[in-house]
C-alpha cells in the first residue's frame, strides 16, 4: 500500500493484536520554531518508550503511519475512504483498531466510519489529545493506553467509538464541545458506552449487535450543505447553493425544529424541494431533538418535504447523507432511512 510506514511496537503473539493507524493531529506533534508540527517517525519512537504498553494484558501493536501526516481540518471524504479500506485490508489480521486523529474533525470521521463499516464485529477506537505526547504533562499517553485496552477488550466492542477524557462514546453520537479543555468531547443525547475511572466499566447493554461479515460502503462525491439559522437571516444570500446537484441540506434550526416565518425562506425551501434536495432538520441545541410539526413555525418545512433529524448530531446527519446518497437510492427511500436507526446514531420518538 502506498504512503504508509509500518513498525512493530512490541511482539508477543500470545497477546491480542491491535493495529494503530496514525493520521496526524496534535497527539503526535513535536515542538518546532514555528509551533507544534507533525514529525514523521516520532510517534513510533515515543510509544516504544511507554513502559505500560509492555505490561501483561496489553495487546501487541503494529503502527501504520500515514504519509503525509495531516491536520484533521484537512481530513475529508478521501481520507475517510482510505481509513475504511485500510481497516478492511487488515481486518482479519487484528483483534481491533485504534485511529489516532486530530480533534477538530474527529467526530466527523467517527460518524463516517460508522456508516462505511457495515457488519463490524471488532472495535474501532478513535482518539487523540489536546496536548501532544512530546510534552511532560499531556493527555495523549492515557488516551493511547486506554484506547488500546478498549480495542483489545475481552468482550469485543463491535462498533466505531471515540475515546476521550476517560469516556468511550459511540462514534456517531459524539461531538466536540471544547477547544481547550481536556474533556473535549461529549455525547449529549446518548450515554457513554464505557467509563475509565478507577475501574473500566463497559455498558454491554448499550453496544451495537455484533456483525458477521464486514462490508465497506465507500462514499461517492456528493454536494451537501449545512446552514445554521440565525435571527435576521437573509435566505436570498444562500440561494446560489441551491442547484440540481445539491443532494442534501442540513438545516440547524432553533430549539425543537423552529424556523423564522418569511417569504424568502419559503422560496428557498421550495426551490430546494424542486431540485430534489433532501432537507434534514437538526437542532442547534446541544441536547434534545428537532421534530417537525411540533410548532406552527415549522409548517413550511412540511410543505418543502423536509424530514426531522431528531437528536442526530450534525456530524452524523452529514455523514449519513453521504452514505445514503452514495447508495444511489430513490429519494423516498433515502428520506425513510435518514429517519431510521442504522448504526445507533438516532433516537426514534415513540
Amino acid at each position: 500500500m502506498e504512503n504508509w510506514r509500518s513498525g512493530q511496537v512490541q511482539q508477543k503473539q500470545s497477546r491480542k493484536k491491535v493495529c494503530m493507524i496514525h493520521t496526524g493531529g496534535t497527539i503526535g506533534m513535536t515542538r518546532t520554531a514555528h509551533g507544534y508540527a507533525p514529525q514523521a517517525g516520532y510517534l513510533g519512537t515515543a510509544i516504544a518508550d511507554i513502559r505500560e504498553l509492555m505490561a501483561m494484558g496489553m495487546p501487541t501493536c503494529d503502527l501504520v503511519e500515514y504519509d503525509p501526516l495531516l491536520d484533521s481540518s484537512n481530513i475529508s471524504v478521501g481520507e475517510w475512504i482510505k481509513l475504511a479500506r485500510d481497516i478492511e485490508d487488515r481486518y482479519y489480521d487484528y483483534d481491533g483498531f485504534v485511529i489516532l486523529h486530530g480533534t477538530d474533525t474527529m467526530a466527523y470521521t467517527a460518524s463516517a466510519l460508522s456508516f462505511m463499516l457495515d457488519g463490524l464485529a471488532k472495535p474501532v477506537i478513535i482518539t487523540g489529545s489536546q496536548i501532544p505526547l512530546c510534552e511532560i504533562r499531556n493527555d495523549a499517553r492515557d488516551n493511547i493506553i486506554t484506547a488500546l485496552m478498549f480495542a483489545a477488550s475481552e468482550n469485543p466492542i463491535p462498533e466505531v467509538c471515540l475515546y476521550f477524557g476517560n469516556k468511550l462514546f459511540r462514534g456517531n453520537r459524539a461531538t466536540k464541545v471544547s477547544s481547550d479543555e481536556l474533556i473535549a468531547f461529549d455525547s449529549p443525547n446518548f450515554p457513554s458506552l464505557a467509563e475509565a475511572g478507577v475501574k473500566i466499566e463497559i455498558h454491554d447493554e448499550l453496544l451495537q449487535t455484533k456483525g458477521h461479515i464486514l462490508k465497506v460502503s465507500p462514499f461517492n462525491p456528493q454536494k451537501i450543505a449545512v446552514l445554521k439559522i440565525f435571527p435576521g437571516i437573509q435566505f436570498d444570500v444562500f440561494e446560489k447553493i441551491l442547484d440540481v446537484h445539491l443532494g442534501g441540506l442540513v438545516l440547524e434550526a432553533f430549539g425543537a425544529g423552529n424556523i423564522p416565518e418569511s417569504e424568502s425562506l419559503h422560496h428557498f425551501l421550495m426551490k430546494a424541494k424542486e431540485n430534489g434536495t433532501i432537507i434534514v432538520v437538526c437542532t442547534q441545541c446541544l441536547r434534545g431533538a428537532a421534530t417537525i410539526g411540533q410548532y406552527q413555525t415549522s409548517s413550511m418545512l412540511h410543505q418543502a418535504g423536509a424530514i426531522s433529524g431528531y437528536d442526530m448530531t450534525v456530524e452524523a446527519a452529514v455523514t449519513k447523507l453521504y452514505y445514503l446518497l452514495s447508495l444511489d437510492l430513490d429519494q423516498t427511500t433515502i428520506k425513510r432511512l435518514m429517519q431510521a436507526n442504522l448504526r445507533g446514531e438516532i433516537t426514534i420518538p415513540e
